[in-house]
Formats: structure tokens, sequence, C-alpha cells
């Protein structure tokens, strides 16, 4: 059994502030307002008017979507319920947005208790149907953790983002990663790896301890993956696969997150990545959302000169792809993963969430 202690000074206290801030001296002093919004990055020049609109619309959909319970699912009928609900959870998030306060604090308070009865149901802290599902209800958990009213909830919420962590722990495999279900010889790909350790650098962060061990395999693991030539990352290590631009955005952020910012693996993904600019926005790449949403933090990671060249073009191409309704994709009735990854990649000159933060 890994014993978890905090290792840093915990969010809750910062997030708590951030949340009321946001929901409670906003609402009652325009001059309050006006600062916080010149502090938090509401006023960014890359943050257009139409942008903060389409994230408005985009969160005004995910409210009709939403069941009674507080969950959101893929198809109308519990479809990828934990990993859809998790995500929508931090679009909301991202706007500053949090479960007991705030415009939408109910609907939220709703998809937290959902999250975490669900949680409790699981003694084994396995969450979800796959280690995606997983990663994203673990990454949920942590940025939610301290951000309840109630002591008793909020150590609720520890216990089970303590289990969720020893479930990757457990099962990393040998060669550092990870892959569909929580088993230590199951194998490992990239985009398992990615999703994983995205939420475990997370929970790291909020103070729950992770093994030095586990991160540096976590790096070896990347190396691994990398393709010489190109820069680029595969699918699959040892060059099993044809270099993937998701892969490649996912695994240089997490090796960013790892540690690995100033190594030449990440310099590499990088000029690979950038080599891409601005077709793989404009045009498109393979499994456009996932890609972009680890791409657009990879580049905040990177600095400015990264972030200024990239966030503006994916910004307009995002606007330009929003329905009517204000989703991205997904069949009426429900939400697909687009919606909530939309939401937060143009969401991200607000630098709410801690994870998403440089």
């Amino acid at each position: 059994m890994i014993t978890h202690k905090h290792t840093q000074p915990h969010r809750k206290f910062w997030r708590k502030g951030i949340a009321f801030l946001t929901a409670t001296c906003l609402l009652s002093s325009p001059i309050l307002a006006q600062d916080a919004a010149n502090k938090s990055g509401d006023d960014a020049p890359e943050l257009t008017a139409k942008a903060s609109q389409a994230i408005d619309k985009g969160l005004k959909f995910l409210l009709t979507t939403q069941k009674k319970d507080g969950s959101w699912d893929l198809d109308g009928e519990g479809g990828r319920v934990i990993g859809i609900t998790s995500l929508s959870m931090m679009a909301f998030m991202a706007k500053a947005q949090f479960p007991g306060s705030g415009p939408n604090g109910k609907e939220l308070e709703r998809a937290k208790d959902f999250l975490l009865n669900y949680a409790k149901s699981r003694p084994d802290g396995y969450l979800g149907t796959s280690m995606y599902e997983h990663g994203l209800a673990t990454l949920a958990l942590s940025e939610i953790w301290g951000m309840t009213q109630d002591k008793d909830e909020d150590d609720a919420i520890q216990k089970a983002l303590e289990k969720a962590v020893d479930v990757i722990i457990r099962s990393q495999n040998p060669g550092g990663g990870w892959r569909y279900q929580p088993q230590a010889d199951g194998g490992e790909d990239t985009s398992c790896t990615m999703t994983v350790f995205h939420c475990l650098a997370s929970a790291r962060q909020a103070g729950i301890f992770v093994p030095q061990e586990t991160i540096i395999r976590v790096g070896k693991y990347l190396k691994g993956a990398q393709n010489a030539e190109s820069g680029g990352l595969t699918y699959a290590p040892s060059g099993r696969a044809k270099v993937s631009y998701a892969c490649t955005a996912g695994g240089v952020y997490c090796a960013q997150l790892a540690g690995l910012r100033d190594s030449e693996m990440v310099a590499a993904g990088l000029r690979y990545m950038k080599k891409q600019f601005p077709g793989v926005i404009t045009k498109g790449a393979g499994h456009y959302y996932y890609a972009h949403y680890y791409a657009i933090q990879a580049m905040v990671q990177a600095g400015d000169e990264y972030y200024a060249e990239y966030y503006p073009p994916l910004r307009d191409a995002l606007i330009s792809k929003q329905k009517e309704d204000g989703s991205w994709h997904g069949k009426k009735g429900a939400t697909s993963h687009e919606t909530p990854m939309a939401i937060i990649m143009l969401a991200t000159p607000h630098r709410y969430i801690p994870i998403y933060q440089r």
C-alpha cells in the first residue's frame, strides 16, 4: 500500500480564494471585478470577445445535457459517463466555476456528488471502464479537492483521490507506461500513458505523494516512444508505430510535467510540432480535439513564443467549428469529449486550473 502525504502546500487555499473572489466579490463590486479580470487573464489580448462568447455558449449547452443525477454521458444512455462527467466539470472550472459557488454552483455540486458517490462505490479505487476514464476522473478529483465547503466531504475526496492514484502506481508497466486496463503486465501505449500521467502530475501538484521512480519510468517510456529522425512521438515505444501528432503533443506535455522541460527530447518534440503549424490547426489533425487539448498546454509550458503562435489560430478555428447549439460534435441531447475539451482550450488564457498553469 502506498502511503500518501502532503509533500507541498495544499492548493485548496489558493483555489478557495479564487472561488470566493469570482463567486462573491465579483458579484458585489464592479471595481473588484475589473481588478480580478486584470489579474486573471480576462483582459488578455488573445482572449477575444468572440472566444468568451463561445465559451459561455458551450457551457450553456452542457447545462442542457446534464442529467438529473449530475452526470453527462456520450450517448444519453450512460456511455463513458465517468470520463465525460469529469471533462465537463473541468470545462466549468476552466471559467472559475466550482461546485457550490458561482452562477452554476448547484449544477456543479450535483456533478461533484455524482463523481464522489461513484468513487465511494468502488472500493478498489478504479474509476470508469478504462484507464482513459480513470485518468480523467482522477484529474477532476484532484482539481476539486479543497474546493468543497464541507471538511468531511473534502476528506472523502482526498481518500478517493489517494485510492485512484494507488491504482495508477500499481498498474504502471515495467516500460513505464499504461494501457487500457489497470494491469502491470497489460502492455503500454503513449495515448493511455499521457492521459494517465497528466492526472498523476495534477495529484502530485495537489500534495499527493507520487514515488519519484514512477515519474522517472514515465520519462524513460516517453524517450523510448520518440522517433529519433523527426522528434515526434509514436503510439507505441521502440518505433513500432508511426509518429502521431496527438501522441507527440501529449508526450511533450507530460515530459514537461515530469521535469524534462529543458531536455533535448522536449525540444525535438516541440520542433516537430512547430513544423506542423498552422496546417495542423486549420486543416486538421488526427483526433483533432484530443490532440490540441494537449498541444495548447505543451505550448503554455514551452513559453510565450510558442503559445503566442499557437493559441490565436486554434482559438479562431474552434470558434468556427462550434455548432449553433453551442456544442462541438456529439449526438443530440448528449455530450462528447469534443465540447468540454474545446471549452478548456478556448479558456486557456484564464489559467484558473493549477495543472494548466506554467
